[in-house]
Formats: structure tokens, sequence, C-alpha cells
């Protein structure tokens, strides 16, 4: 049996249709020093590339 891998868990979420989603880096401290465009678009989630998803996927064999 193959077991899901906790550090991408954490990190990662898979969508309804497959795609992964994630946070963006940078941002828990030091928002000040950050424009509001720049903490407006790091609050949405990103798509992670689907060259990059490819492995993660294989570390999360039951969906999470």
């Amino acid at each position: 049996m193959q077991k899901t891998k906790k550090s991408v868990a954490k990190r990662f979420k898979l969508t309804s249709t497959g795609k992964l989603m994630r946070r963006t880096p940078g941002f828990r401290h030091l928002l000040a020093a950050k424009s509001t465009k720049s903490k407006r678009r790091a609050s949405r989630d990103k798509l992670v590339a689907e060259g990059h998803a490819k492995p993660l996927k294989r570390c999360l064999p039951f969906g999470l």
C-alpha cells in the first residue's frame, strides 16, 4: 500500500478536476513592506504548473 506523503498533503490540495493548488510563499511576516497589490495577489491560491504537479500527485494516492 502506498502511503500519503504528509509534507505534500499539508502544502497542496487537489481540486475536483485533479489540479493542484498551492499558497503563495512569503506571506506570513513583513507584510507592512509589501504593497497592497502584491498582498492582494498573494492572498489568492495559485495553480501548480503541470510539470511540477505530476510527481506531487504521486505523493497523494488518496486525493485528499
